[in-house]
């Protein structure tokens, strides 16, 4: 297969690529919190997770991550269930948590580098305006910094599935407008993003799911 056949079957790999949650439950300690949580996401697709503070919003998130166990329900990816094999599902998935996981005495360019799939680290570091930054050690970093080079990472990730839990926090506007920009990349090239938030993300024509 030549190289632009290939392209062309990789293309058409992603636009069949979806996610179907069907009727999930999990608990959070010893208390359910989710029960009969379902949605389908396509290619290119875009979910963002409303609710109050407890409502669930980041037990989804670590849930469909396979991070914790389904208490119910089935989650399938293109029409297969997703947890069966945790190691390849973790393939899938670019994911963004609370906590930055940022290894303070390497350098940014170094935090990235970690991240890597074959990905750019200086298009990384671009896109997130982390270039003047690359050397510095990230012990030297804001929290709002911090939370760029955390994004910065999905990029290198090279995972159709991105799972991010409050990715506003920390952002300035420039920062909010850059979050936004990666994300229409990555949906234009049939990635998929699920965001839990509280912020108006630019995320454009995303779905909503409301937990309560």
């Amino acid at each position: 297969m030549g190289d632009t056949e290939m392209a062309g079957h990789e293309a058409g790999q992603k636009d069949r690529m979806r996610l179907e949650a069907r009727s999930l439950a999990a608990f959070r300690g010893e208390r359910l919190v989710l029960e009969g949580v379902s949605f389908r996401l396509e290619a290119g697709g875009a979910l963002l997770l409303r609710g109050a503070n407890g409502a669930g919003k980041s037990t989804l998130l670590r849930a469909l991550a396979g991070l914790i166990p389904l208490a119910a329900g089935t989650l399938l990816w293109e029409g297969e269930d997703a947890l069966a094999d945790l190691s390849q599902h973790a393939r899938r998935l670019g994911y963004l948590g609370h906590q930055d996981a940022v290894k303070p005495a390497l350098s940014v360019a170094e935090n990235l580098g970690l991240a890597a799939r074959g990905g750019d680290v200086g298009v990384a570091l671009a896109a997130l305006n982390l270039a003047p930054l690359a050397d510095l050690p990230a012990r030297f970093l804001s929290a709002g910094q911090r939370r760029r080079l955390a994004i910065a990472r999905l990029l290198l990730a090279r995972a159709p599935l991105w799972l991010l839990d409050e990715p506003g926090n920390g952002l300035d506007d420039a920062s909010l407008i850059a979050l936004g920009a990666i994300s229409d990349r990555h949906r234009a090239a049939g990635g998929m993003v699920i965001a839990a938030t509280h912020h108006d993300l630019p995320f454009p024509s995303a779905s909503q799911l409301f937990l309560s």
